[in-house]
């Protein structure tokens, strides 16, 4: 209700301005020219192209779950061998999002969550395979994540703010719905499940305090006990984990004595680690145990792409999987445990669901997206490049990763876009994008993709070197790719454009405020204009992991500190257009973010072109919208990026 107010006082206020509206269904597109249908014409194979991600093994015909998108958003399909037909089985506007199979083959159902208009009150669900329905079992207005089913399958774990809206609980339920729920654990904080015991008599839960501190307990469910995984005074960023079969120990990825995660098994009778993958020095992702228990198959991120590992847990003897530059995910063994489910994507080949089978370690492939008729040998995968940024470490220069995407088929010097990851505790990583291979292939641009300080997969001291008072070096960072690029002969220094979404979108933001006579435009999306209105209006059970990543607006000092370095408090210096895009129902970036920096910006003089989805959150999760948000994309690059007009360039 207070979002809907202020959006409705904001509606009122801009109608009275000059500023041209018009609305194309649930779009508010406010100073944006008319999109040429040659644009949609030339995006069209692009926004074609599907994906399919493996999501979990059906019990009937050892077929498995995916999601994909066939209409407006991703839904559940299934898919009953390789190569078979993909059956739909939600039909939602919204996107499906977790997705969970009963582990009972006598119960046909899966569980599934879906919010609203992206507002991410997610609520639970129950799909029966049998006769193709499903029900709410939730209340409807709380949000409700984490789902984890006992092995028994006849209960499941999740975590709910249902209690006070700002923190998470983890909750019991059943198939009875809302009305026999149960909360066993309340202590405050950011709680979920994780795992339950094999003899369903516990359940591994995760305490989240940020992104470099974190905590496992075992919650004995019966005396509502709790207890730590590891009784250290050390602070620890634990990944994911997994009960061994025997129950005398778990599986776990955590920095313990290390600035990378690596795969631990902590034993529980003598309570102490043993490390299992020192050999390998970058962090471990995802880790999966087959049903017997005698192969881990684990994840690890070797600088920004995925590599595959088997363990035989016995000898704790590890190999490698051979497979292509990539990232692999959604590990699940098959209850049989002969086969593993994966996904795979390619910077050059979007996500399919495959399988790997461990007896001729071959992979399968189940799905085969199509990919809008488009030539994919004119694909480009990155080249993995470090420049020198403004710091050093032990008394070398320190130097920050980026991935650097160049075009085919056109010549240089090319025009870029600096493409910045959100988070900021996320990584840019290799990914399939038909943004932009558009954008290479269409329009000529080079892409880089930073992974400035603060950034995941280099270390825990690498991603803690922007926190707290350290922000804008972060920004810097950014100065220095600028530096970079105007040193590359085939890139052109003076055509130089920045975008990022989320996090990405203050870092856009913040640095059309310290570059804009280096940069010719700005994309700002869903993006932090003013960390102090942000974390006071951001949701409520975000707030404090919040403040832990960008300080607590609550202190005098570090308030004055954060309004000073905020981009509203700076947006008399952004002399270049920019584009601004923003979901009505986000809870994580409150929509006064966008509105204030538009208006403020605005005052200078600057083109600014605003995008606002009406039925859309953080991020935009209907096809139909998106296809217009990327049209837009396109106009403005065009225009600002492309132009050869110096007065439009600001040179």
């Amino acid at each position: 209700m207070k979002k809907l107010l202020i959006y409705l006082i904001l509606i009122a206020t801009t109608a009275w301005s000059d500023i041209p509206r018009q609305r194309k269904d649930n779009l508010v597109l406010e100073n944006i020219p008319d999109i040429p249908a040659s644009v949609a014409e030339r995006l069209q194979p692009y926004q074609s192209v599907r994906s399919a991600v493996f999501i979990d093994w059906l019990h009937r015909d050892g077929g498995m779950l995916i999601r994909t998108r066939f209409g407006e958003s991703s839904q559940i399909h299934a898919v009953e061998s390789p190569k078979g037909m993909r059956r739909q089985l939600t039909f939602f506007a919204e996107p499906v999002g977790e997705c969970v199979v009963c582990p009972d083959p006598r119960q046909d159902l899966f569980l599934f969550t879906k919010d609203s208009a992206g507002n991410e009150v997610d609520q639970i669900y129950v799909y029966d395979l049998a006769r193709g329905t499903h029900t709410k079992l939730s209340d409807g207005r709380s949000k409700h994540s984490a789902l984890v089913w006992s092995n028994k399958g006849d209960r499941f774990a999740f975590r709910s703010n249902k209690r006070n809206s700002r923190d998470f609980d983890v909750y019991l339920g059943d198939l009875s719905g809302s009305k026999n729920f149960r909360a066993v654990l309340q202590e405050g904080g950011y709680w979920y499940p994780v795992e339950f015991s094999p003899d369903d008599r516990r359940v591994l839960v995760k305490k989240y305090v940020s992104s470099d501190e974190s905590y496992y307990y075992i919650l004995d469910i019966a005396g509502r006990s709790l207890a730590p995984l590891h009784d250290d005074t050390a602070r620890i960023a634990y990944g994911t984990a997994c009960w061994a079969p025997s129950a005398r120990g778990i599986y776990v990825v955590a920095d313990w004595e290390s600035d990378h995660k690596r795969l631990l098994y902590y034993d529980l009778v003598n309570k102490e680690f043993t490390v299992l993958t020192g050999q390998i020095a970058w962090d471990i992702g995802e880790v999966e145990i087959s049903p017997s228990g005698r192969t881990l198959a684990f994840t690890s991120n070797e600088d920004g792409f995925s590599r595959l590992y088997l363990m035989d847990t016995a000898t704790r003897g590890l190999s490698r999987v051979t497979m292509p530059d990539g990232q692999i995910f959604y590990l699940k063994f098959k209850p049989g445990g002969d086969e593993l489910a994966v996904s795979i994507n390619r910077a050059t080949q979007p996500s399919d669901a495959y399988t790997f089978k461990l007896d001729s370690r071959k992979f399968i492939r189940w799905t085969y997206s199509e990919l809008g008729g488009l030539d994919t040998t004119a694909f480009v995968s990155p080249r993995l490049i470090r420049y020198q940024t403004f710091d050093s470490v032990n008394g070398k220069p320190r130097t920050i990763p980026a991935y650097y995407y160049e075009p085919k088929r056109s010549k240089p010097p090319y025009p870029v876009l600096i493409d910045c990851h959100g988070g900021p505790a996320v990584q840019a990583r290799p990914y399939f994008s038909t943004s932009a291979q558009f954008y290479l292939n269409e329009l000529g641009i080079a892409v880089i993709a930073p992974n400035f300080r603060g950034s995941t997969g280099y270390g825990r001291e690498f991603m803690s070197l922007d926190d707290g008072y350290n922000r804008e070096d972060a920004v810097r960072d950014i100065g220095r790719l600028l530096d970079w690029v105007e040193e590359q002969p085939q890139l052109d220094g003076r055509r130089v454009g920045i975008t990022g979404g989320s996090y990405g979108g203050y870092l856009a933001l913040a640095s059309m405020v310290r570059y804009s006579d280096r940069l010719c435009c700005g994309i700002d999306g869903w993006g932090i204009s003013n960390f102090v209105s942000f974390l006071e209006n951001t949701g409520e059970y975000r707030q404090d992991v919040r403040r832990e990543e960008y300080g607590d607006e609550r202190d005098p000092q570090m308030r004055e500190f954060l309004r000073r370095i905020s981009p509203l408090t700076n947006a008399h210096k952004i002399k270049k257009p920019m584009l601004v895009v923003q979901g009505l129902h986000d809870p994580r970036v409150p929509l006064s973010e966008a509105e204030q920096i538009v208006k403020a910006v605005r005052k200078n003089g600057v083109d600014v072109w605003y995008l606002l989805a009406e039925d859309e959150g953080h991020g935009f999760g209907k096809k139909s919208n998106y296809n217009i948000y990327q049209q837009i994309r396109v106009l403005f690059l065009e225009k600002y990026l492309l132009k050869k007009d110096k007065a439009l360039r600001g040179n």
